[in-house]
């Protein structure tokens, strides 16, 4: 029995004859006929009444009451199927800010080929207002980020704390001082990220408290920042995990708040989650916690 076999059958109901039904399906009448014969064979019973096209037998009157759910249990079946198949060679798209593209990914994504060798990775590097809004429009089936504010409709899980870090050069006048302050900023020109990072913002509130704020430069691709404070006199901020080249080093800025939450990004607790994608974040989960 296939679902062939079944569509005929039950066309063969709707439409009153073998020869409409074979019209309506795009066959010849000898294949409709055929495929009744082998659906009899394989169910052992009889379904019409020879020599009446579409005359069902009380077997038969009994098999087409129930035609219609075992079609939507075979269909049910198939695309479970093509699912699972899909989870097995599919792509996922997923959304980084940047220090977890450095400083965790490569591991995860390591550890996540052990399972599912076949699946495509795309990640999409962005701060965080940028990955919730390709989550919202779909382009994301998840995102390990920040928290956005404002947007209900987007689950958060937080995972992970980052912190602010302030950077300098070897030779800039901060990077043998310990006792500095955040109004020690103003002598320099800050090289932050991009305005709707959520670390700016974070640092922005703190700035807030005094009668204006220092002169700043944006870059968008926080990695380089670093490579920026060694050429220009000037004190960069960016986030603790961001690897760091010989020439930079940490300053020590007392804050409020200097952490700011990373986790898990999603559209809804209730949207089905593949086993590609549960393996994945638990991943996620498992290194992210490891790195803090």
């Amino acid at each position: 029995m296939d679902l062939k076999e079944l569509t005929t059958f039950r066309t063969i109901i709707e439409e009153g004859t073998f020869s409409k039904a074979a019209a309506k399906l795009n066959y010849a009448q000898s294949t409709v006929t055929n495929q009744v014969q082998r659906l009899e064979k394989e169910l052992g019973i009889k379904l019409f009444k020879r020599g009446w096209d579409s005359v069902l037998t009380a077997s038969g009157k009994v098999y087409a009451e129930e035609v219609d759910g075992l079609i939507q249990h075979w269909n049910y079946v198939l695309e479970q199927a093509k699912s699972l198949e899909k989870e097995e060679i599919g792509t996922l798209n997923i959304g980084v800010i940047e220090t977890v593209t450095a400083s965790i990914l490569p591991a995860v994504l390591q550890k996540f080929r052990e399972h599912k060798p076949n699946i495509t990775c795309n990640f999409i590097i962005g701060n965080t207002d940028a990955l919730s809004k390709a989550l919202m429009n779909n382009s994301l089936d998840f995102a390990i980020c920040g928290e956005p504010h404002a947007i209900s409709s987007l689950h958060f899980e937080p995972t992970n704390i980052e912190q602010i870090s302030f950077i300098v050069s070897k030779n800039h006048p901060f990077a043998e001082k310990s006792d500095l302050t955040l109004e020690d900023l103003y002598e320099y020109p800050l090289i932050v990220g991009g305005a709707n990072c959520l670390y700016q913002i974070q640092l922005e509130k703190e700035l807030s408290r005094f009668p204006s704020k220092p002169f700043f430069y944006t870059v968008s691709q926080i990695s380089s920042i670093p490579s920026f404070v060694q050429n220009i006199p000037s004190v960069g901020v960016v986030l603790s995990s961001l690897p760091l080249s010989v020439g930079v080093v940490t300053i020590p800025l007392p804050m409020l708040n200097s952490y700011i939450p990373i986790g898990l990004l999603q559209r809804s607790k209730k949207e089905y989650v593949s086993s590609t994608k549960k393996i994945f974040m638990q991943l996620l989960r498992l290194y992210t916690k490891t790195s803090g």
